[in-house]
């Protein structure tokens, strides 16, 4: 799993940097299997995990307030429908906690939307997104925040050095790799499939050819009473 965290280290040191940070990453345990979330920790960090986000990624953030960009992992083949309600809290708790502003606020709103629909164009500032359609951002209230939550996940939290552009090539190639041979599978169904009509066609056409040469074997023999 990709936890996409940059240090502030390396952000002052070299810009290629970036590629291989230190990560931190936190385990939503309160479901089995767990989930992974991870986040950004300011404007720069936050524009390499816009470019090297999955497809299966949930981005969250404190609406209409400076926050983190936090991350929810999801299971391939799951959608932003299916998160786990225990995950949703935990999701926006984190990015709550991690808010200047919003971490001594009540009664905020946090914003959430899968990576595909977040927007980035070249005359936006570092860190900053849009989105691609509005109507796929989903907006959900926080009361407050619950430090039980914090501290559980904080007890989860790792350190990682990944390889951005590596970890997300590899998703990405695994994936062609699946399409192609789930390409290949449907091409042999289809041949078989096509075999077996033939096979069938031809049985019909013998069949009828069978009962037509019994039918005229019928018509031109003799019968028996003639003889009598």
């Amino acid at each position: 799993m990709v936890c996409l965290q940059i240090s502030n280290k390396n952000k002052q040191t070299n810009k290629n940097c970036f590629l291989k940070s230190c990560n931190a990453c936190f385990s939503c345990t309160v479901v089995s299997p767990p989930y992974t979330i991870y986040m950004g920790k300011d404007k720069y960090e936050n524009e390499d995990l816009i470019k090297y986000g999955w497809p299966e990624d949930i981005w969250f953030h404190v609406d209409k307030l400076s926050s983190a960009h936090v991350y929810l992992r999801m299971p391939k083949g799951t959608t932003i429908e299916d998160i786990p309600k225990e995950v949703l809290i935990d999701c926006t708790q984190l990015v709550k906690n991690n808010s200047i502003q919003g971490c001594k606020m009540n009664n905020i709103n946090v914003v959430y939307t899968p990576w595909g629909n977040l927007k980035k164009t070249a005359d936006m500032d570092v860190g900053q997104i849009g989105f691609h359609r509005q109507k796929e951002v989903k907006i959900v209230a926080v009361e407050k925040k619950i430090n039980e939550i914090i501290n559980r996940l904080e007890k989860t939290q790792e350190e990682r050095y990944p390889d951005l552009a590596a970890e997300k090539e590899s998703r990405d190639r695994e994936e062609r790799s699946e399409k192609k041979a789930q390409l290949q599978e449907q091409k042999k169904k289809e041949k078989e499939e096509m075999k077996m009509k033939k096979e069938m066609e031809e049985l019909r056409n013998y069949s009828s050819l069978m009962k037509s040469d019994n039918m005229t074997t019928n018509e031109d023999g003799y019968d028996s009473d003639d003889f009598m």
